[in-house]
């Protein structure tokens, strides 16, 4: 959508359009700064202990990262992720074919999916926020909306890993785009005409599938795509359909047919491995209500002004901007948000990162919500004209200290992140490849649950001690490791797995990372033991049993005296 500083009804420069100049020249700023540090560790003291910082960017993309290196992506027994969520992998394999392997590549490439994160909800929020008529200037949504999502702390840290959230998060959204702009199909039209009302209808159908496959809990979030169709029909079932069924049963398609031509036939046990791992939580494990409450209460890891605002703009929507509601985006956003909290809630695994994916439209809706806010409106619910009354300048210091309080603490906390880098991960892996490079005798192949990771960031290769479809003493009898990495101690169940076969000798450790439960990264290497010689014994002597008539009575010796 161009942008310039004129309203478009009087040709005339305003306040307004200089505003929203000067939050995307900040935001932009911000953007280009997480591009600093790209190999630190994740911030250490942050409110976010999340395991995926020792495991995630590893194993998401451990498809891409074997290929390249090893020229197989399979490793059979091991982890395989890529198999029912093969999306990422296969980005991460067209780029390091040009980049090489490397974490700085794959952090790159998580930052690019969030610029087309940031394009695609400006544009979102910019189609579904018309320029005022009533001279009051343009909306300020789109531009608050990409100012929060650029200076937040919370998605600061997590959009730069290499993990599967940030994809998931820009396909919804772009899903959102093509649904707002689907046309009813008219074959009977001229070809090119034909074809352009197409686009939104194709791209959906590429979308649904690719969100899936990124990451199967898109299915929580197509609730918001699909009442975006409905409401694109203009509330009305019949035309909804007319428009939603096409790319729906052509996405499904889409999947089905990788499912059943690749999956099924060569890699079930993989895809089913997948979601059986992750059995040990949900939430019949816990009482309804404290699962509900800890869901809710663990949002404010995305910044506690940022979702005080939230549920504060919610209640104000329903008793102060009801006419909130008529703008689809609105409800959209709120099915989104709605979809992955009940995710989160059945899933009963409270991790920072799956907030990400809520983070995002919560940010969108709370900046279309400020904007609103900050024009009042007439008892009829319209925005009120002309000149500014009392109301209209409380409204805009209102809004503007709601913005000053969630961008001062956010990008203070952000500019301290980037003030003090630590590399203490990226160090540790360094120095592990040289141990292993150095040592002639033993097999370059590291068994650690962090093995992915360092094989991204050294090119050694690894396999998993924790996931696989083979149980650890089968893998480790297949494989057979030259070395063993772990966190803080051994566990007794990778010991028994091991020690049959090895003797561990620990030759370093390194301190990484902040989490008390893994915050040295020990090195052990693997020495052979000697096979056991086989026992060998006589042979027992066992008499053939004395075989006699029917009713006769086998002799016994008399003993001489």
């Amino acid at each position: 959508m161009p942008m310039n500083f004129q309203d478009p009804t009087s040709g005339r420069l305003t306040v307004s359009r200089l505003l929203a100049w000067l939050l995307l020249a900040v935001s932009a700023v911000f953007f280009a700064l997480h591009f600093l540090h790209l190999t630190a560790d994740f911030p250490n003291n942050s409110p976010w202990v999340d395991w995926s910082k020792y495991t995630d960017e590893g194993w998401y993309g451990d498809a891409a990262v074997r290929h390249v290196l090893f020229g197989h992506w399979y490793f059979l027994g091991d982890f395989n992720p890529a198999v029912a969520l093969p999306v990422w992998p296969a980005l991460e394999l067209i780029l390091f074919k040009f980049t090489g392997v490397s974490l700085t590549a794959a952090r790159a490439l998580t930052l690019a999916v969030f610029a087309v994160t940031l394009i695609t909800f400006y544009r979102l929020i910019a189609r579904h926020t018309r320029p005022r008529t009533d001279h009051s200037g343009q909306s300020l949504a789109a531009p608050l909306c990409v100012l929060f999502l650029c200076i937040s702390p919370f998605l600061f840290v997590f959009e730069r890993m290499a993990i599967l959230e940030p994809l998931l998060i820009v396909f919804i959204a772009l899903g959102l785009l093509a649904a707002s702009h689907l046309h009813p199909i008219h074959l009977h039209r001229r070809l090119l005409p034909t074809l352009y009302s197409l686009l939104p209808t194709i791209a959906l159908a590429l979308i649904i599938p690719a969100a899936i496959l990124t990451k199967t809990t898109a299915i929580f979030l197509l609730p918001a795509i699909f009442y975006m169709v409905w409401a694109r029909a203009g509330y009305r079932l019949l035309p909804a359909l007319r428009l939603g069924l096409p790319p729906l049963v052509a996405g499904l398609a889409l999947w089905a047919a990788y499912f059943f031509l690749i999956v099924r036939p060569h890699y079930l046990a993989d895809y089913q491995y997948l979601f059986s791992a992750n059995a040990y939580t949900g939430i019949e494990l816990s009482p309804l209500a404290t699962v509900v409450l800890n869901t809710l209460a663990d949002g404010a890891w995305m910044g506690y002004s940022l979702y005080g605002a939230f549920f504060l703009a919610l209640i104000l929507t329903f008793f102060w901007r009801p006419r909130l509601l008529t703008n689809p985006l609105v409800p959209a956003l709120w099915l989104w948000i709605g979809g992955y909290f009940a995710f989160l809630a059945y899933h009963n695994n409270l991790q920072p990162r799956y907030y990400l994916v809520i983070a995002v439209p919560v940010t969108a809706f709370v900046a279309i919500a400020i904007d609103a806010f900050r024009q009042p409106v007439t008892r009829s619910g319209a925005p009120a004209l002309a000149s500014k009354t009392w109301v209209q300048v409380v409204s805009g210091l209102l809004a503007t200290a709601v913005v000053l309080a969630i961008v001062i603490p956010d990008a203070l906390q952000q500019i301290d992140y980037l003030r003090n880098p630590t590399y203490g991960f990226e160090a540790a892996a360094q120095s592990i490849k040289r141990i292993v490079l150095a040592d002639e005798d033993h097999p370059h192949l590291i068994l650690s649950i962090s093995g992915s990771d360092l094989t991204l960031m050294t090119g050694l290769p690894s396999i998993c001690d924790d996931f696989g479809t083979d149980d650890l003493d089968v893998r480790v009898k297949k494989y057979r490791p030259g070395w063993y990495v772990a966190w803080n101690d051994v566990e007794d169940d990778k010991a028994d797995a091991i020690t049959p076969l090895y003797s561990m000798n620990r030759v370093a450790a390194y301190p990484a990372m902040d989490d008390p439960d893994r915050n040295l990264l020990i090195v052990y290497r693997l020495d052979p033991k000697e096979p056991t010689p086989p026992v060998h014994r006589p042979r027992r002597h066992t008499p053939k049993p004395l075989i006699t008539k029917h009713g006769q009575q086998p002799s016994v010796p008399q003993l001489e005296h």
